[in-house]
């Protein structure tokens, strides 16, 4: 028998705000239910920009029931155009590259879809505000970014799905109303990705978050989506089955300008997607950082503390790839006592973590599947903490110098820190509004 996935037309009632996306896995069936904001005008639900994000939200939802069994199949009675489907097979094969990769499983090129043809390629365009709608992830660089739009007047509300946590912190700090979202997965598909014979792993959560937050964009009247995504989460982990896998495919640019088009196409032009942070390095993320005091306190890219405590316990777990990534970045620039404070200890100072350090500066291992910085931006990272007076000192540095100066030598050390610190004109930002944050970002 053939394996067959099918997405079945989403349904969306504006008096709850509830929208249920159903699949079917083979014998299988699934629903997902999003909680949006209530109070929605039931005309913005009805309006054709809405009905085809529904449903293209219901394809990219998708991801975490598919992945059970990957079949090679997959089909749905709504219509997309030519480029939504090259966006669908992008989202299934791409953005689950990592997944691929770790249950070695060849699908790249090999996934057939099979849908009816929509030949309306440009929606009507809705009725939006404009004003911006800044999801939230708890990290550093969303807050970076909160900073840079207050700062150049552009009004914006904080939005996440299922907030908690660091998350929650971050959004009662920034004093703004926030606009968020409940993601409610089918209780069957999790036990299930549990059992032998099913398979589970990463899912492109950028994409699905991006997709929520463009139903919530125009049945609230945002004519912009804006991300935190730097540029180097363009750098992928490993090459499988003839294609390199990128742990942070759908936060790269390649994505970026990938679904700006389609969220484009189904608003008749009228809803705009881009990363404010695009032209920025990790490390002059964590350099703009630096400058205010305020979220030091209640914010976290420690996903795995993030996982196992939701809102209680310490925000950083001090042994994951992500902590000794973001601390690594962080010393160059903030003062000492501040990186401590913040994190609790020195992880430079622990020989427990040297392993670690060297996976994300290149000198061992791989590039851990984590969303952390390239491979060089942390080396270069390293060599200016070995000719730093607060930093030269501690156990990794020390246990790495001689490995590190070897494998990339001074010169190349001294131009990647260079270029960390030189910002990309490979944006897709509105070119007013990168003039203005420009000159803020100094």
């Amino acid at each position: 028998m053939t394996e067959t996935f099918s997405i079945l037309p989403p349904r969306f009632d504006p008096t709850t705000g509830e929208a249920h996306f159903s699949y079917r896995l083979n014998d299988l069936d699934f629903v997902e239910v999003l909680g949006l904001p209530r109070g929605a005008d039931p005309a913005k639900a009805a309006t054709p920009a809405f009905r085809k994000l529904l449903e293209l939200t219901a394809f990219v939802l998708g991801v975490s029931y598919f992945k059970l069994r990957a079949p090679f199949h997959i089909r749905s009675e709504l219509a997309l155009t030519e480029a939504e489907q090259a966006f669908v097979i992008d989202v299934y094969e791409n953005g689950l590259g990592e997944f691929y990769a770790r249950n070695d499983l060849a699908r790249f090129g090999r996934l057939q879809l099979d849908v009816p043809s929509d030949a309306i390629v440009r929606k009507p365009a809705p009725d939006l505000a404009e004003r911006t709608l800044l999801p939230i992830g708890g990290g550093k660089d969303s807050l970076v970014s909160v900073d840079l739009l207050s700062h150049v007047g552009l009004d914006f509300s904080p939005f996440a799905v299922n907030p908690k946590g660091p998350i929650l912190s971050s959004i009662d700090a920034i004093g703004r109303d926030p606009v968020y979202v409940t993601r409610t997965l089918d209780a069957e598909m999790i036990r299930l990705g549990k059992e032998p014979g099913f398979y589970n792993g990463h899912v492109p959560s950028t994409a699905i978050n991006s997709m929520i937050a463009s139903l919530c964009a125009v049945l609230f009247g945002y004519d912009q989506i804006v991300l935190s995504n730097e540029r180097s989460a363009s750098e992928g982990n490993v090459t499988f089955d003839g294609r390199e896998t990128n742990h942070q495919y759908s936060k790269s640019l390649g994505f970026e300008l990938l679904i700006a088009d389609i969220l484009g196409d189904a608003t008749g032009g009228a809803l705009t997607y881009f990363s404010l942070l695009r032209p920025y390095s990790e490390a002059r993320i964590a350099s703009l950082f630096t400058q205010g005091l305020r979220f030091d306190t209640v914010f976290s890219s420690c996903n795995r503390n993030f996982r196992l405590n939701g809102n209680d316990g310490p925000l950083w777990c001090g042994e994951c790839p992500k902590c000794h990534f973001v601390f690594l970045i962080f010393a160059p620039f903030m003062a000492k006592d501040r990186l401590l404070r913040i994190f609790g200890k020195n992880l430079l100072d622990e020989p427990a973590n040297e392993q670690s350090f060297r996976e994300l500066a290149g000198l061992a291992g791989q590039k851990p599947w984590e969303c952390v910085g390239e491979i060089l931006e942390a080396a270069a990272c390293f060599y200016t903490l070995t000719r730093h007076a607060d930093w030269h000192q501690e156990a990794v540095v020390r246990a790495v110098k001689a490995d590190l100066f070897s494998q990339y030598g001074e010169e190349k050390l001294q131009l990647a820190m260079a270029e960390c610190l030189t910002d990309s004109h490979d944006h897709h930002i509105p070119v007013a509004l990168a003039a203005k944050v420009a000159a803020h970002a100094v």
